[in-house]
């Protein structure tokens, strides 16, 4: 089953074999859609128009007398090619006048409905849509069909009540020509949709895996099917190099041949690994494969209005491509779907700038009517960005999610679910409003006050047990905010005020998620500065609201340990499905080993331990000549151990390359660039531990032989890896662990998985802090681990010889 969306994002129809099923509204919306983007228009009016809408509604219904029939539900089925098209939905009302029965429309409007010239067009035909389902479903006399039907649309402003009818009279076949045209003008998009299917799914019935498997890689992707035809969730810790990305969308591509989902999205952290899906699908395409695909690429990153600097302003007097956007996209969608397999952000901009449309609002759309999503993280997880098309309430999907690197998604997903609100933005705010509107000001005066209240009652970090009050009080001034900005345009180019109602929004929007899994706590960040904040401690109910929209999910990672931490983070649910997958590579072409004299404690960070650090370094680069990276616990410690080197007179047989902080990505390409230059020298790059040389980064072969791991990558201490700990003591469980101890592990396994990436990498991994030799540590090591060698400074002279001298290159 598959579905299309209108201007709205609402579902537009569900296809089944050659039968589709759409709603009235949803196919006149979808096909008359017309008119600009214009993202000034504030939501709260299109929200209180479906209440206030409703209402009026029923107040108009019952005016009409005893003959009306109200909220008349009507079904039809109609035969356009090869297809079935069920239409769906309900008449407003149907009465009878002067012996002509008549379908009623009723539209509760706020714009003036005396400037009408007539019926809007999108309004038209879904009254007409309805009398030809009315005349088709014998809803008027059975025994003979009328000669005419009447079509009434009836306008009422919402605030005043004011009334306003436009009405028609045409002949049944004028009405079934009419209808005809439409199903015939949608029919063209759902004949595309049945042949692409059923291409689709015979290309996947004659589909292979592309590559002999490797040790491990089979049993992969049967549990990912497997998972995916019990509708279940599953892990898998897999290291670097087994082929992890095609060996969930193989299975994801075949369950989609199997009828067990319809559009896969591949969910990633960074561009790299959304690279190597999109490398992933075209290695399939070459094996016979007609699926199509889409990378989204963020807004700022995908308007051509952009730069210096610039944010997006999507409104048709600041951007020529929202200006009648909504008059060209269709056209622009269905000839891409058409002519293109693959969409990528240089093929989505020189198609809009072809039919002048919005890139942003293009992409999504065209989503729609392809077979893989591959996106970053926050299109389906994130409440401000998520895709309200596929995730909205009430919305659901024949989804199977794919979710890579997934390890990131812990605090990924803590900061999604997370909110603050900073009491000066207040003052700033209300200075900013205070000439155009003395109620908005008030309600800001308000909420000050009490953030002022708050601040009085504790000099440091406090944990409150509520925010109710406040809470309320600042749901009184969004409400004079979203007054204020509909009858004041002052918002436009003022950012400041701008980026204020966003967090005053997001803030109230996670209050109404708040339960046990949250932390309330105020912070005093400076001397100027206030926090209130909504700290989503575990974002496991809000990850699984979100996933419930699909039907399965396969999360995987090279650093799933322990595996246990991730399901109840990422899922709340310890009994899903598990895989872990053996490393694919000849062990013997990889020296690991644990220092038993060398510390990173704080309490030992002094310039002794420095110098001893340094050692090894020394020792490891003279072991052979080649490119090793070094990962250090911060800045600071890097900075200090550089130091000692420059300071020490020592043979000049190493180079030094440091991380710097606030690289620039030209500064990162160079970075990476010296891996790959011949040199005479050993080099010897520092890192920062979780920075973004920690993953993400391929160095093969002879470009990387070595690793330096100096500390365990422990987080430093602060609010909120305390709040983490306390809170998961109170659960009867191991703070230190869960808040310190597993996020730092799972740093020290990526920066360790730089070293081998392919069968024929060597190389060597060493651990500099003797924590890693205390069974706590053990514990978290992968299976591959078990043959770390314990050293100390004197023994690794003779370990590294032993190691490369052994028919190493």
């Amino acid at each position: 089953m598959v579905g299309m969306r209108d201007k709205r994002g609402k579902i537009v129809a569900k296809f089944t074999e050659n039968r589709i099923r759409i709603s009235v509204r949803n196919l006149v919306e979808f096909l008359l859609r017309s008119g600009d983007i214009d993202n000034r228009r504030r939501g709260k009016k299109e929200a209180e128009a479906m209440a206030a809408g409703a209402r009026i509604h029923r107040k108009i219904q019952g005016r009409m007398g005893g003959g009306y029939e109200a909220e008349v539900s009507l079904k039809a089925d109609y035969e356009v090619e090869e297809l079935v098209i069920s239409l769906e939905g309900r008449a407003d009302g149907i009465f009878v006048r002067d012996g002509v029965p008549v379908v009623d429309e009723i539209k509760g409007v706020y714009w003036d409905i005396w400037a009408l010239e007539g019926p809007l067009p999108v309004h038209r035909a879904q009254a007409m849509c309805y009398a030809c389902m009315a005349l088709d479903g014998g809803r008027f006399d059975q025994r003979k069909e009328p000669a005419f039907v009447g079509i009434q649309l009836t306008y009422c402003h919402l605030e005043s009540e004011e009334i306003r009818r436009f009405e028609e009279q045409l002949t049944p076949e004028e009405i079934r020509r009419y209808v005809a045209h439409l199903l015939e003008e949608y029919a063209a998009w759902g004949m595309f949709l049945y042949h692409h299917r059923e291409q689709r799914n015979a290309s996947i019935r004659e589909l292979s895996f592309p590559f002999p498997y490797r040790p491990g890689q089979r049993e992969l992707a049967v549990s990912a099917y497997r998972a995916m035809e019990q509708k279940r969730k599953l892990f898998i810790q897999a290291p670097t190099g087994i082929g992890k990305t095609m060996s969930v969308l193989f299975p994801a591509v075949m369950a989609v041949g199997e009828g067990l989902g319809d559009k896969i999205f591949y969910l990633t952290a960074k561009t790299i690994t959304r690279t190597v899906a999109e490398e992933a699908m075209e290695i399939l395409r070459g094996k016979g494969l007609r699926a199509s695909s889409i990378t989204l690429t963020a807004k700022e990153k995908l308007c051509p209005m952009t730069g210096e600097g610039r944010r997006p302003e999507c409104n048709p007097e600041a951007c020529s491509y929202a200006k009648g956007h909504f008059d060209r996209v269709n056209e622009a969608v269905f000839d891409y779907i058409h002519l293109e397999e693959k969409a990528g952000r240089e093929s989505i901009l020189s198609w809009c700038e072809r039919y002048q449309v919005c890139p942003h609002e293009f992409s999504l759309d065209l989503s729609d009517w392809l077979d893989v999503v591959i996106c970053d993280y926050n299109y389906v997880f994130d409440p401000n960005v998520q895709l309200k098309r596929y995730f909205a309430d009430g919305a659901e999907g024949e989804y199977l999610f794919l979710v890579d690197e997934a390890h990131n998604l812990v605090e990924r997903a803590r900061e999604m679910y997370s909110a603050e609100i900073y009491k000066e933005d207040f003052l700033k705010a209300r200075a900013f409003v205070k000439p155009y509107s003395q109620k908005l000001a008030r309600r800001l005066s308000s909420c000050n006050k009490m953030l002022l209240e708050m601040k009085r009652e504790s000099d440091g970090t406090l944990v409150r047990d509520s925010v109710d009050a406040f809470a309320l009080a600042l749901t009184g001034a969004y409400g004079e905010m979203e007054a204020f900005l509909e009858e004041f345009r002052v918002l436009d180019g003022n950012e400041d005020f701008g980026d204020f109602y966003l967090a005053v929004r997001h803030f109230l929007n996670m209050y109404e998620r708040l339960n046990e899994s949250y932390c309330i706590y105020t912070e005093p960040v400076n001397e100027q500065s206030f926090m209130l904040r909504l700290y989503c401690v575990s974002p496991a109910d809000n990850l699984s609201a979100c996933l419930s929209k699909g039907n399965s999910a396969v999360f995987f990672s090279a650093t799933f340990l322990p595996i246990r931490y991730y399901k109840e983070l990422l899922c709340g649910n310890e009994e899903e499905y598990a895989v872990y997958a053996p490393s694919p590579f000849d062990p013997s072409k990889r020296l690991l080993a644990a220092a038993m004299d060398v510390s990173s404690r704080y309490r030992r960070r002094n310039r002794r331990e420095y110098e001893k650090v340094l050692d090894y370094i020394l020792a490891a680069v003279s072991g052979k000549k080649g490119n090793y990276l070094v990962y250090f616990p911060s800045y600071s410690y890097m900075e200090a151990v550089y130091e000692t080197a420059l300071a020490r007179k020592r043979p000049d047989s190493t180079e030094f390359l440091v991380q710097s902080p606030r690289m620039t990505e030209a500064d990162r390409e160079e970075f990476l660039a010296q891996f790959a230059r011949e040199r005479e020298k050993s080099l010897a790059a520092f890192c920062v531990m979780g920075g973004i040389f920690s993953e993400g980064i391929d160095l093969q072969g002879e470009q990387l032989i070595g690793v330096l791991v100096v500390g365990t990558g422990l987080p430093g201490i602060c609010t909120e890896r305390e709040i983490l700990k306390n809170w998961y003591e109170k659960q009867g469980k191991d703070g230190f662990s869960y808040a310190y101890r597993y996020p730092g592990m799972n740093k020290v396994l990526q920066a360790a998985g730089r070293v081998i990436r392919t069968d024929s990498d060597e190389g060597i991994i060493l651990l500099l802090d003797d924590r890693f030799l205390s069974g706590e540590y053990r514990r978290l090591f992968p299976r591959e681990w078990a043959d770390c060698h314990v050293i100390n400074y004197e023994k690794l002279p003779s370990l590294l010889g032993d190691f490369w001298s052994n028919g190493r290159k």
